[in-house]
C-alpha cells in the first residue's frame, strides 16, 4: 500500500514553514497526544517538520514519506523512515499520526485500515485534515487534494476502520472564512502569498484559536480527530 501523494507544488511545503504559530499549535497537540507512547509513526511526513519536532522532544518517532528527496532530508535528522505503509510490521507502533495527508489519498479507508494494522491494541491515532468541501479551491487542486472532510464523514470512516473515536473537533474557525474568501477571490494558480501567510499566522490564527473554544463542533478550516484501537476485539 503506497501513499500515492502528488505534490505538484512542493514549494508550498516550505511556505508553510513561515506559519510559526500554526505549526507550534500542531506540535503542542502532537506532544500532548504522544505523551507516554513508546513509539510513534508519522504518516506522510513531508519535509519532516513535525517528526523532527517530536524527535527533538525525545519522542521515539519514525516516518513514512514516499518522496525520496524528502525522505533523505528526514533521515539526515536521525529519523528512520519507510517509503510506504505496507513495509511497516503489524502492531509495531503505539501511535500513528497524519497531518494534511489523508485528503490526498483516493482510497483513504484502506489507509485507515492500514493504520489500525500497524498499531498495537490500545494504540492511538491522530488525524488532521482540511474541512468542508465548500472550501475546495485552486490551492486544493494545486497540492493534489482529492477531498475535504466534514466531522461526521471522517468520524464514520475512522470507525469503519475499527477505531473508537475519542474526540473530533473543528480547528481554525476564522480560517473557514479566510479559505472561503480564497476560493472566490484567491489566485487562480492556487499559490500562497508569503506575506499573507505570515500576517494570518501572527494576527488571525491566535484569535481563531480563542473562538475555536465555542465553534469546535460547528465549523473550522481543519478537522482534528483522536481515536484508539481497542485493546480487545
Amino acid at each position: 500500500m503506497t501513499a500515492e501523494r502528488s505534490f505538484e507544488a512542493p514549494e508550498l511545503i516550505e511556505v508553510m514553514d513561515e506559519a510559526v504559530k500554526y505549526n507550534r499549535f500542531l506540535i503542542e497537540e502532537l506532544l500532548s497526544w504522544s505523551s507516554g507512547l513508546a513509539s510513534v509513526l508519522d504518516f506522510g511526513a513531508g519535509n519532516g517538520r513535525f517528526a523532527t519536532a517530536l524527535h527533538e522532544h525525545r519522542r521515539e518517532v519514525q516516518a513514512i514519506e514516499p518522496d525520496p528527496d524528502l525522505r533523505e532530508k528526514i533521515e539526515a535528522k536521525g529519523i528512520s523512515t519507510y517509503e510506504s505503509l505496507e513495509r511497516v510490521e503489524d502492531e509495531h507502533f503505539q501511535g500513528v499520526y497524519t497531518i494534511n495527508v489523508l485528503e490526498h489519498l483516493e482510497d483513504d479507508a484502506a489507509f485507515l485500515r492500514g493504520f489500525y494494522r500497524c498499531l498495537e491494541p490500545g494504540g492511538r491515532l491522530f488525524v488532521y485534515v482540511p474541512a468542508f468541501q465548500v472550501l475546495f479551491s485552486a490551492n486544493d487542486e494545486r497540492v493534489g487534494h482529492v477531498r475535504r472532510y466534514t466531522r461526521s464523514t471522517l468520524v464514520n470512516r475512522i470507525r469503519d476502520a475499527g477505531f473508537v473515536v475519542e474526540r473530533a473537533r473543528y480547528v481554525d474557525s476564522l480560517g473557514f472564512f479566510a479559505a472561503l474568501g480564497y476560493r472566490f477571490f484567491g489566485n487562480d494558480d492556487g499559490g500562497l502569498d508569503l506575506r499573507a501567510v505570515r500576517l494570518y499566522d501572527r494576527v488571525v490564527f491566535p484569535m481563531s484559536r480563542v473562538l475555536d473554544r465555542i465553534t469546535w463542533l460547528l465549523f473550522g478550516k481543519n478537522l482534528l480527530v483522536h481515536a484508539v484501537r481497542p485493546k480487545y476485539g
